[in-house]
């Protein structure tokens, strides 16, 4: 009985560092239309990716106006106390980061518009791969 449990401790000791090493993902669902809360999910994304995570945005509603070429003042005007903008520090993330962006997959449809109106890089979401990723069991998911 003795070896038996001093090799189950043993093979949890093996296994919990590899464990321990899977890379966080987080999962941002925003649909907040304040830009001070979508400002701040965007601060909490790329604060996460800062620390080693793998980051994705699913921007639904009001918020998937932030994706727009065309966005309005409240996703592009810088606020305090780092006169930085939800689109402005989204952009960044994707551009240095390779944080994935997408609208959740009704936004479109329900604007009565296609993908042409989004920013470079910000696609439709297909509800499964959606998910998936929220599901999955590194993923930490933030909603707004």
């Amino acid at each position: 009985m003795k070896e038996f449990l001093t090799a189950c401790a043993l093979s949890m000791t093996v296994a919990l560092p590899a464990m321990a090493e899977e890379q966080r993902h987080m999962v941002t669902v925003l649909t907040a239309p304040e830009p001070q809360t979508q400002l701040m999910a965007m601060v909490l994304t790329m604060n996460a990716v800062q620390k080693g995570a793998t980051a994705q945005i699913l921007l639904c509603g009001p918020a998937g106006d932030i994706a727009l070429k065309a966005a309005p003042a409240s996703a592009t005007t810088g606020q305090p106390p780092r006169d930085a903008s939800p689109q402005g520090l989204m952009r960044m993330m994707m551009d240095q980061h390779n944080v994935k962006v997408e609208v959740c997959a009704i936004y479109l449809p329900g604007k009565g518009a296609d993908a042409t109106i989004l920013l470079d890089g910000v696609t439709p979401a297909a509800p499964d791969a959606a998910a998936a990723a929220i599901m999955a069991d590194n993923s930490v998911v933030l909603s707004f």
